[in-house]
């Protein structure tokens, strides 16, 4: 039988480890059992045994083989849905306690690194690129409303300040976030995998969960083994189906595109990113895009609702990477690949209780960097009867998109389609 490999992603080419851990192939009791090996179970295992618990990871694939081992690799702080958008629909004291911790997920990352040595090319800095006037007032207000919550560490910089920090002259401005960043996510999520190993935890990979049983002490089933435990994190996100059904229609798997070039000069690196910040712009179908620690420009953008994925990923990326730098034209692609991540129909992340000792977190939105590192403190002190943060997360509402699962794909292209067209005409 085959064993499971990851995508063909420049991340699992540059992995700094390779080992593929044990499949679970006997019965085990732990403190707590988590279903999933990306940066939510991650966080989760490493913050409950730093406590002492005993933890055990099922992993149905690879360690980071889903978003967390796929993205951009970029730390952006907040919510897919930013506070005020909280504050409005859900009340000012939710907008309070999920302001509170909406810078908290990156702080939590660069912890991990720092402690745990962890070796991932974590470089600092980051931009939001306002591609016309409209976003570029949108900036100023996001400022504005992440001081207001005590996020300092900000600048914006006009269209001339922008072209010192980004090589191109698409941009009407941005705002620079110094307390952003970006990093190798695979190898992240492989390290935070081995200071778990380093405090007791252990991780099963090729275990992919059949049944969870409730009781006062569920029990986790996979193929060949069963976990027992006083409390299960479920944490597949976009990669998980069957668990969590009454999930199912509350939330929507999608794709996004991601490129890596072959490795660039120095004087190229300089010319496209003279400060080696990573960049996002406002679209709301974004560009992202970064210089990995080998010198290659990473380059990401739009989306594929329902998670399909495209024949030819280098035809929908390098048209966009082209148009932010020219001057690239004939440069080689080594690497192209896709991954899912889930979006819920608010766009804010799901998190509830089943049963009273299952948990679980998803829908990051595109968010999932921070909000899945920050998922894990929270989880953690929920488990530990500190649930205050949790409760509030869990009482926003989980809606299920228009049209159920047979129309839900097409409804949400035609509102994306809707946005993009407001972005174009800057409006």
């Amino acid at each position: 039988m085959a064993k499971p490999s990851h995508t063909g992603s420049y991340y699992a080419a540059s992995a700094n480890d390779t080992r593929l851990r044990p499949q679970l192939n006997e019965e085990i009791s732990v403190d707590v059992c988590i279903v999933g090996a990306g940066f939510t179970g991650m966080s989760t295992a490493l913050h409950l045994a730093e406590q002492g618990f005993r933890v055990a990871v099922l992993e149905a694939s690879r360690i980071g083989f889903g978003a967390s081992g796929r993205n951009g690799g970029q730390i952006v702080h907040s919510y897919s849905r930013d506070i005020d958008f909280i504050e409005q629909h859900y009340g000012e004291k939710t907008a309070a306690t999920m302001g509170a911790m909406a810078f908290e997920g990156g702080q939590i990352l660069r912890r991990f690194v720092s402690d745990y040595s962890i070796d991932c090319d974590l470089k600092p800095g980051g931009i939001f690129a306002a591609c016309n006037k409209k976003q570029f007032r949108e900036l100023e207000s996001k400022k504005a409303l992440w001081e207001r919550y005590g996020h300092k560490q900000l600048t914006l910089l006009d269209a001339t300040q922008t072209q010192q920090h980004v090589g191109s002259d698409r941009y009407e401005g941005a705002l620079l976030d110094d307390s952003g960043g970006h990093f190798h996510p695979l190898n992240l999520v492989l390290g935070e995998a081995a200071a778990l190993e380093s405090l007791g935890g252990v991780i099963y990979e090729d275990s992919a969960v059949t049944e969870i049983k409730p009781g006062n002490k569920a029990t986790v089933c996979t193929a060949q083994g069963s976990v027992t435990a006083d409390f299960v994190v479920v944490a597949g996100n976009a990669y998980q189906t069957g668990l969590l059904p009454k999930q199912e229609s509350k939330s929507m798997p999608c794709g996004t595109q991601v490129i890596a070039t072959e490795p660039l000069s120095k004087d190229q690196q300089q010319a496209l990113l003279p400060n080696d910040h990573c960049v996002e712009d406002c679209n709301y179908l974004l560009d992202y895009y970064r210089i990995s620690g080998d010198g290659r420009l990473i380059y990401g953008g739009g989306v594929t609702y329902g998670a399909r994925e495209p024949d030819k990923i280098e035809a929908l990326i390098v048209p966009k990477m082209l148009k932010t730098f020219p001057e690239l034209k004939g440069t080689k692609v080594d690497f192209a690949w896709t991954g899912n991540f889930l979006l819920t129909l608010m766009r804010l992340p799901q998190f509830g209780r089943i049963e009273n000792n299952i948990y679980y977190a998803q829908g990051y939105s595109g968010h999932g960097v921070t909000s899945s590192h920050l998922a894990g403190k929270v989880l953690s002190d929920a488990i530990q009867n500190q649930a205050e943060r949790f409760d509030v997360l869990a009482s926003l509402p989980q809606y299920p998109f228009p049209g159920g699962r047979a129309l839900r794909i097409p409804y949400t292209a035609m509102g994306a389609w809707y946005y993009d067209l407001r972005d174009k005409l800057g409006i």
